[in-house]
């Protein structure tokens, strides 16, 4: 079995002297699982970091079993997290999200477009936003999104300002407002594809898939919450 693909590195592990298990996440064929030798060598150390976009020649003798990777480097997006605290740790994030969330070799389809988007952007102002899209998006993609389309109590469409954490749906201005502070914040400005909301918005919206992801997925699994995200929104946004 063999394939050629891209993708982005978001797991490393040492293996014997000089190569590498790496995790990828790729565009056609999901997360693959592989073994790349002499990665750890002078002339390929700088290839193989986190969120580095690389071009894959893939191999395996059975379907089931380890991969051999080949690979070249398409694009050194490391570079653009390594000194910015910040973003080192929305990238450490994702790659632990990723890796935990996703399945092996199955096709992520259009949701590789929203953590490409994210890598596109970083050197955007409002780069954070992008971020936000890809934990909106993970719900989604895990089957664990959201019901924002009326409110849970009265089914009108209008007027939608929280989100219910029981049921994961959304709940009108009036209905409410008795219960605001133990509902989530409206995710408006996702749903309206606004790529420059205000720094509040987005940590309501990182507030709110911390909840759900943990809730849905790591507790229904009996895994546990990456210590990186749970840490995200104090080391980004300073709270």
């Amino acid at each position: 079995m063999q394939f050629s693909d891209e993708g982005y590195i978001i797991k490393m592990l040492k293996y014997g002297e000089s190569s590498l298990i790496l995790t990828v996440l790729t565009r056609n064929n999901g997360k693959i699982i592989g073994s790349i030798k002499n990665a750890l060598n002078k002339n390929n150390i700088s290839i193989y970091q986190l969120g580095n976009s690389l071009n894959l020649n893939v191999y395996a003798r059975l379907e089931e079993g380890l991969y051999t990777i080949h690979a070249d480097l398409l694009k050194a997006n490391a570079v653009n997290f390594m000194f910015d605290e910040k973003k080192l740790y929305a990238l450490s994030s994702l790659c632990e999200l990723c890796n935990a969330c996703l399945p092996e070799k199955e096709n992520i389809e259009s949701f590789y477009n929203v953590i490409e988007d994210f890598f596109n952007h970083i050197h955007e102002e409002d780069w954070l936003s992008y971020y936000s899209y890809f934990e909106f998006y993970l719900l989604e993609y895990l089957g664990v999104g959201l019901d924002l389309s009326e409110c849970a109590v009265t089914g009108q469409k209008r007027d939608l300002k929280y989100v219910s954490p029981k049921s994961g749906k959304a709940v009108s201005a009036e209905a409410g407002a008795p219960y605001a502070e133990r509902l989530f914040a409206y995710p408006e400005y996702i749903l309206q594809k606004n790529y420059h909301p205000k720094l509040q918005e987005v940590d309501n919206l990182l507030k709110m898939t911390e909840f759900f992801l943990n809730k849905n997925f790591f507790r229904q699994h009996g895994l546990k919450f990456p210590q990186n995200r749970a840490n995200l929104r104090n080391k980004m946004l300073n709270l």
